[in-house]
């Protein structure tokens, strides 16, 4: 599949005025005086033209990418993610089937239709367990500070960690943890590849993203804080209980509390935060960082907006998820731009 145009990502970066970039669609995090970057790159394919880095190519390709954002003082972390059964034949290597936990499809949607997936054998997870290591070990070859991995948002670990998708019979399913093994699997490879001090993770155990829910959400979050703080792995980012599904904020009794106090490193939140919720949460001890995914893609230099109180670039959804390297990506203006 053809990736994402790395020359014009490269463009905006020579046009940064403060200390933010964003490339592609993805979730950055604001802390006191740095900034954490993150760009998403799969596995394998979902959308067409998304960023990869499972080829020599790619590597190289991000290199020029990396050393940008590091000549502005930024970290940049690469968020490595498989979307399992979401995905389509057309997306697929030789037009086979998307891989999965499960052979029960998704409900056609309308930004896709979703083919049905294959159950992965038993024999065949720890290849894909390898493929995720591989991505950690590209990424630290692509100059990038380390890696999170994606066990959120319905795609495929999140798929194997949630009961009301997986229905294995092996020792991947039917108990929480055998559930899980597939997600600490793979982080138990990737920290042995890149160490644990490079590595963040993922999760959403509230969310039912792509038809992905779990019958004990609180359960399974604390399952996966407290294995991860075993693994001594850098950061949870953790999605809040009001962001059932994908843009839609609601009023959740859940709260990430428990799940902050099982995980010992540092913890990072979102989910529909603004300047005032963010620091009020900080301020609590709730979470040591606060992510903003769609305030960030809309207003290059949030930081800068949220200290001098200046009004916010409103995002536009219906461009979150085109093709178009820079239309909804870097076409935001800077604070001085729109004045």
């Amino acid at each position: 599949m053809e990736s994402c145009s790395f020359l014009k990502q490269l463009e905006f970066l020579k046009l940064l005025k403060g200390t933010l970039v964003v490339v592609s669609f993805s979730y950055t995090l604001l802390s006191k005086q740095k900034i954490l970057l993150k760009v998403k790159t799969p596995l394998l394919c979902w959308y067409p033209k998304t960023p990869g880095i499972w080829t020599k190519e790619q590597v190289e390709a991000w290199k020029p990418i990396v050393d940008a954002v590091h000549a502005k003082g930024g970290i940049f972390f690469c968020q490595i993610w498989h979307a399992g059964r979401v995905s389509n034949e057309g997306l697929q290597p030789n037009k086979q089937s998307p891989i999965s936990c499960t052979n029960k499809p998704l409900t056609p949607k309308v930004q896709g239709q979703f083919s049905t997936p294959r159950k992965l054998t038993t024999k065949e997870v720890p290849s894909v367990v390898n493929d995720f290591k591989l991505a950690a070990q590209n990424a630290i070859e692509a100059g990038f500070d380390g890696v999170e991995i994606d066990g959120a948002n319905g795609y495929l670990i999140d798929q194997f960690m949630k009961d009301q998708v997986n229905d294995r019979k092996d020792h991947y399913g039917g108990s929480l943890e055998n559930r899980c093994r597939f997600a600490l699997e793979i982080v138990e490879a990737v920290v042995k590849e890149i160490g644990a001090n490079r590595v963040g993770f993922r999760i959403s155990p509230f969310a039912n993203y792509m038809e992905s829910g779990d019958s004990n959400p609180e359960a399974l979050g604390i399952y996966m804080a407290e294995s991860l703080s075993k693994s001594g792995i850098l950061y949870c980012h953790a999605v809040e209980p009001r962001m059932i599904t994908i843009g839609e904020k609601k009023e959740s009794p859940h709260s990430l509390l428990p799940i902050r106090k099982a995980f010992n490193g540092t913890f990072i939140v979102v989910g529909g935060y603004d300047k005032e919720d963010g620091n009020k949460v900080v301020m609590k001890d709730y979470a040591d960082l606060v992510a903003y995914g769609r305030l960030f893609l809309a207003n290059p230099d949030l930081p800068r907006r949220f200290e001098l109180n200046a009004p916010l670039n409103k995002y536009n959804r219906e461009t979150f998820y085109i093709s178009d390297p820079v239309v909804g990506y870097t076409d935001y203006p800077f604070l001085e731009d729109s004045m």
